[in-house]
């Protein structure tokens, strides 16, 4: 077993999870994952395999089909397969993003209908907040819903939805000024809708257009896609948790869970990569021996180490704040954002031990080093962390002079 990014006091039953993910990452993700990658092609094999794994209930309680599992367990078995292939992991952030805020703000008629198909995986799900011109700003968001006797109409353009096609449910914030007076703030007058819809592209119900995917650098295989509402028409029952202008707070929720991800994520992604830098380091021959061998080469597995380690302490120690029921914004800010830096630096370390090999496609660390970027603004680039945890940071040491 590798020694880096352990767990201490997991119990019997995590353990067991972990080892079935990461055996089935070892046979069934790694030695495909580079051809369906540069293929763009979706991994619906692998996605069949996680849904037999039970995987996308494991957050989902025992009541509703679920595993019951803690965010402890799920960002640990996210970082476990993100080291197979990230796009896997963002096939299961995003619906399990949706199950929590079904689970914490739904109404009991919403959980009975949504989350047994959510844990079994006949239902998967999709969150939208971002718009074409909305960048980190959600209080600029346009979309607009409109009451219409007992439905809502939706209209607008959001993007960035990964899993946008193969999802049959998407969680969609918008605007929705009824009963909130002109000039509150943004962020008291939006509402999370539930949206259910076909999966695949173009209508796939009548006013709700998915385009197609969206030809992206890396982060393949996974789809992400527009998505265009023109006069969809959505139940009042739909309206996440049955009252308007709590979607703001739902979704930031949501995020805190997702931010924990995305610093899982990292952390997978970089312990790959440190797995193949040093892997290669024993076999290159330079100057009669391996490069392992020469100090320099040393000091930079030993810096990739070290930021491996430091990423998964934090990644862990935010989820379980979040699991003890306490408010965890700084710690999964402070996660989200060293976990992705720190990734992006070990990949290009490894990269550069590859020397042009690392610039082949044969060779799995160019994949790598197309894939860390997304995680540097994934959930929140690194300057919106850093004014989360700024004014978290305020809060807690306010000069009292």
């Amino acid at each position: 077993m590798a020694r880096l990014a352990q767990t201490a006091g997991l119990t019997d039953v995590q353990q067991e999870i972990l080892s079935t993910v990461r055996d089935f990452v070892d046979k069934e993700i790694i030695p495909v994952a580079t051809e369906l990658e540069h293929c763009d092609e979706y991994p619906q094999a692998i996605v069949d395999g996680l849904k037999e794994l039970g995987l996308f209930g494991l957050m989902i309680p025992e009541e509703y089909g679920g595993l019951g599992e803690s965010l402890l367990t799920y960002a640990l078995c996210v970082e476990e397969i993100a080291r197979g292939w990230m796009s896997v992991s963002g096939i299961i952030n995003t619906h399990f993003i949706v199950a929590y805020m079904l689970k914490q703000h739904g109404t009991q008629e919403q959980k009975d209908h949504f989350l047994p198909r959510m844990a079994a995986g006949d239902v998967r799900g999709a969150f939208s907040m971002s718009e074409p011109g909305l960048g980190s700003d959600v209080s600029a968001i346009t979309s607009k819903a409109v009451k219409d006797g007992d439905e809502y109409v939706l209209n607008g353009q959001k993007m960035w939805l990964t899993n946008g096609g193969t999802s049959s449910l998407v969680a969609v914030l918008v605007r929705s000024d009824e009963g909130h007076p002109e000039g509150a703030a943004p962020h008291k007058s939006m509402t999370t809708f539930l949206v259910e819809k076909e999966p695949g592209f173009g209508e796939v119900r009548p006013g709700l257009t998915i385009p197609g995917k969206i030809d992206k650098m890396g982060y393949k295989g996974v789809d992400t896609t527009e998505l265009i509402m023109d006069g969809l028409r959505i139940p009042a029952d739909r309206v996440l948790g049955g009252v308007t202008g709590r979607g703001f707070y739902q979704m930031m929720d949501g995020v805190e869970v997702g931010r924990v991800n995305v610093a899982a994520r990292g952390c997978g992604v970089a312990q790959r990569a440190f797995e193949l830098g040093v892997q290669y380091a024993q076999q290159r021959h330079t100057f009669g021996k391996p490069i392992a061998q020469h100090q320099a080469i040393q000091f930079k597995l030993a810096e990739m180490a070290t930021k491996v380690e430091a990423a998964h302490a934090m990644m862990v120690n935010a989820a379980r704040k979040k699991d003890s029921g306490e408010r965890n914004d700084l710690e999964a800010g402070m996660a989200k954002y060293l976990a992705s830096e720190y990734c992006k630096e070990v990949v290009e370390d490894a990269f550069r031990i590859h020397g042009g090999y690392g610039f082949s496609k044969e060779y799995e660390i160019e994949r790598l080093y197309r894939e860390a970027p997304m995680l540097l603004i994934g959930e929140g680039t690194a300057e919106i962390q850093k004014m989360i945890i700024g004014r978290r940071l305020l809060e807690e040491y306010r000069f009292q002079g």
